[in-house]
């Protein structure tokens, strides 16, 4: 009889070993897998969930593609002209801009910024390489009355660019008569920036050089144009003039200089090869140069 207690009492001391390390070794495999863990008093298991640790990662970043340049395009030789669709041309071969065309429906030089009462007509057409455009039956100036005033647009311009005009725009005299320059300076009334651009006449006008220079002087003023607020304002703008040189000669250089009198000097002087150093604007296109001037909008050359 005591034997048979003894045998019973050590199967009974052998099973709770074994279930003790049957356990212990459970909770040392489960741990490592986050699963489970054994009661306190061996009787059984307790479920619990896993925790896991998820790596926080920052929201990803989007960049947006930078606004473009938007530039409204008119001119005072009418949207058929072959300046206007070189200057077309050339900005669109810039990188990251807008181009809208809005042009007097027919050749308009020489009416400065007169303007039409009333709602203007216009036409959708487009320039000599066909690209879309607006054609208004009316003088430069009109152009921007009806896109910006009478809504033409849906936009406000970060640039206006007026041109190129077949011969030059420069001088006390002739500034103030061009429509080119009516245009230009109507846009900066609106306080939108703007640039009236002018190629010397001749019988085959070298419109690609007038238009590289306006394309040089965008660029360098691309981040402040982008900078600008909508209506802040604006005193002058830009007139630049380059002369159409000689076979077998090119510009001397862009100079910034001042607008001068023509006095007695011929209109149609162009000199590329002269070394003479200019004083203004008619001696500087005179004399073999891309000539930029800064204009008021109000005050001389203008009287009005």
């Amino acid at each position: 009889m005591l034997l048979e207690k003894l045998q019973g009492s050590l199967k009974f001391i052998r099973g709770e070993i074994m279930k003790r390390l049957m356990c212990t070794f459970g909770v040392a495999l489960l741990g490592l897998l986050g699963l489970t863990a054994c009661s306190s008093d061996g009787d059984g298991a307790t479920s619990t969930a896993p925790v896991t640790e998820v790596p926080v990662t920052d929201a990803p970043t989007t960049t947006s593609a930078p606004e473009p340049l938007r530039i409204l395009i008119t001119n005072d030789d009418g949207v058929g002209a072959d300046g206007i669709d070189v200057m077309v041309q050339s900005l669109l071969a810039m990188d990251n801009v807008a181009v809208t065309v809005v042009a007097p429906l027919e050749n308009q030089s020489g009416t400065a910024g007169k303007t039409t009462a009333g709602d203007l007509v216009v036409t959708d057409a487009t320039t000599k390489s066909g690209y879309p455009a607006k054609a208004v039956a009316g003088f430069p100036a009109d152009t921007i009355i009806w896109a910006i005033d009478q809504g033409g647009i849906d936009f406000v311009p970060d640039l206006v660019v007026s041109g190129i005009n077949n011969g030059q725009n420069y001088g006390l005299e002739i500034v103030p008569l061009s429509g080119t320059v009516g245009a230009a300076r109507a846009a900066a009334v609106h306080n939108i920036p703007s640039v009236a651009v002018s190629q010397g006449l001749a019988a085959a006008p070298d419109f690609p050089t007038s238009a590289g220079a306006v394309v040089e002087w965008i660029e360098d003023h691309r981040a402040e144009l982008l900078a600008r607020t909508d209506g802040e304002t604006v005193s002058e703008f830009a007139n630049v003039n380059a002369p159409s040189c000689a076979a077998g000669l090119v510009v001397r250089g862009v100079i910034e200089t001042p607008i001068e009198s023509m006095g007695t000097s011929d209109y149609n002087a162009n000199d590329c090869a002269s070394t003479i150093v200019p004083t203004g604007d008619v001696s500087g296109f005179q004399n073999g140069y891309i000539t930029i001037s800064m204009l008021p909008i109000s005050g001389s050359p203008f009287t009005d």
